[in-house]
């Protein structure tokens, strides 16, 4: 039952949060070299649009650490929050920042400039819809171009696909707010950005100390007629993909079993939308059951669309564990195989070299990783692909990687969610790199099963002979470069055997008893594991194996 709200004061605050929160939301982030002035730019931004609290301004006013003269207050101390940021006078951690204006609400990543931070860099970026790079007018006329780093920002924004880039030029003041500066800067970052293909580039002159151009226009610079900076991001069209139309996609993150009465799965569905009665596959066991409820805490849901995270119910008790995923039955599936291409930025001190095993991280799964092949690394520089067989920190290369496991991946240019992973060093637990799929190394499409799947089945064999055939048979497979393992040991029970199958088939094996005392039970439950890949003949068993290559 609604509440008749009388008072008019009451009623018009009510309405102003109602406004608020219909509002839209633009993430942004803040790029380029060290001391480009990313951090005082945001302060001005904070300011100028009376975001910030008067102690707040007191207290940075008051710092010991103000390097603004003459009375005036460091803004950039409003976003450097770390100690070590404010003694140094530079950016470390990415600083998460909001504001809002009458037209939109605002969420900022104020992001490291600094060579060896470039990790951080990445992090804020990976969700932005504008990318702000800012670019040092008079470190430009001094080294008569753009600073590496500013090159390697813009290239990371552009492997992200950040919708789009603007370039904020700072510190016009030091250079006379110079036109003829301004235009040199644009044309050599509009000759990058079509090297890199960024689809929508705007440039603003600023001087973020003195305020021109930040949120007001600049008195010092008739000659640009454009938006401010404000004005730009208050009023660029924002590229909104709607995951919720787009084919089902739900990770598995947690298997939830309260009693004995309820087996759900919990996630996030990334892409698409769960309904209850809905036909799902399982991956990669390929198994068909159907959605019976969804559950949240607030109560059962008939449908769910990303990002929601639910847990999901099925009408079949079907294996499925963390790292899996539903997708609906008669949608487009992802593609699923154990080699990538990807891009790659390393993010270590020590080099990336080929044959080293990580720790890959997609979705919710995680498996071992070997880079296989470097295709090429980029020169920041020149834009030009080069040969390489290392990488070392802030290298970005074009990368083949081989897992253990199969993903179940979009390329990243579909959906970002789907199509990024990190690499984990296994013995520090660090994040080593950070990377965008761009296809399967092998063009393998959705529509078929992988070498990597297709290489696994089970081969039950009986009678006399039996443990002599099954020997034979390992033999024969390992001669033709598949490999293939007995499963007889004692330590490994009957009714285990469903379960090592299904471990088999997940690391693409094939798997050969030749076990007497196998029950009903085991053996159904074993049929049921494999599915089409069960065989009890050893020649039918070799033929649907060479036909799968």
């Amino acid at each position: 039952m609604s509440t008749l709200i009388t008072d008019p004061r009451e009623a018009a605050f009510r309405a102003f949060l109602d406004a608020h929160l219909d509002q839209e939301l633009l993430r942004f982030t803040t790029a380029g070299s060290v001391d480009d002035g990313k951090s005082t730019l945001i302060g001005r931004l904070l300011h100028d649009t009376r975001s910030v609290y008067e102690d707040q301004l007191a207290a940075v006013r008051a710092s010991r650490v103000n390097r603004a003269g003459n009375g005036q207050v460091d803004l950039s101390l409003l976003t450097d929050g770390l100690r070590a940021e404010r003694e140094q006078g530079i950016t470390i951690d990415v600083a998460y920042r909001y504001f809002s204006t009458s037209k939109r609400k605002f969420i900022i990543a104020d992001t490291p400039g600094h060579e060896q931070y470039t990790r951080n860099m990445a992090t804020g970026a990976s969700t932005a819809d504008v990318a702000i790079v800012l670019i040092d007018a008079a470190a430009f006329v001094k080294a008569d171009g753009l600073l590496p780093q500013s090159r390697r920002h813009t290239n990371i924004a552009s492997l992200l696909r950040i919708p789009h880039v603007v370039a904020a030029v700072n510190k016009m003041d030091l250079v006379g707010y110079s036109a003829e500066v301004f235009d040199r800067i644009a044309a050599e970052f509009t000759k990058l950005s079509a090297e890199l293909q960024l689809e929508s580039v705007a440039l603003v002159p600023v001087s973020a100390l003195a305020g021109d151009n930040v949120v007001d226009p600049s008195k010092n610079m008739p000659w640009y007629t454009g938006p401010t900076l404000l004005e730009y991001l208050e009023t660029v069209q924002l590229q909104v993909r709607d995951e919720s139309q787009q084919p089902l996609r739900f990770p598995v993150q947690l298997v939830v079993r309260p009693d004995a009465n309820f087996r759900g799965f919990a996630g996030r569905i990334e892409r698409g939308e769960l309904r209850a009665g809905l036909s799902v596959r399982a991956l990669p066991s390929g198994r068909v059951t159907k959605v019976k409820s969804i559950v949240t805490y607030d109560g059962e849901l008939k449908s769910a669309a990303s990002p929601r995270s639910v847990t999901v119910e099925l009408e079949d008790e079907i294996d499925l564990s963390r790292g899996e995923m539903l997708i609906a039955e008669n949608e487009t599936a992802p593609l699923v195989t154990n080699r990538i291409r990807a891009m790659l930025v390393w993010m270590l001190e020590q080099p990336l070299e080929l044959g080293t095993n990580y720790l890959l991280k997609h979705t919710t799964r995680t498996v071992r990783a070997t880079v296989r092949a470097i295709r090429h690394r980029i020169d920041v520089n020149t834009g030009e692909r080069l040969a390489a067989t290392k990488l070392n920190l802030n290298d970005i290369a074009e990368v083949e990687l081989e897992t253990s496991l199969p993903l179940f991946f979009d390329p990243y240019a579909e959906s970002r969610a789907m199509g990024s992973f990190i690499l984990i060093d296994p013995v520090t637990n660090a994040t080593v790199g950070a990377a965008m799929i761009v296809a399967a190394a092998d063009e393998t499409s959705g529509s078929e099963p992988t070498a990597s799947l297709r290489r696994f089945a089970f081969v039950h064999l009986s009678g006399d002979d039996a443990a002599a055939r099954a020997t034979a048979l390992r033999e024969s497979l390992l001669a033709i470069g598949r490999n293939a393992i007995i499963v007889d040991d004692a330590k490994i029970s009957p009714s285990s055997l469903p379960s090592v199958a299904r471990a088999l088939e997940l690391a693409g094996v094939i798997g050969i008893s030749a076990r007497e005392q196998l029950d009903e039970v085991s053996l159904v439950a074993l049929r049921e594991s494999a599915g089409e890949a069960f065989f009890t003949d050893e020649v039918a068993a070799t033929h649907w194996i060479q036909a799968t290559e």
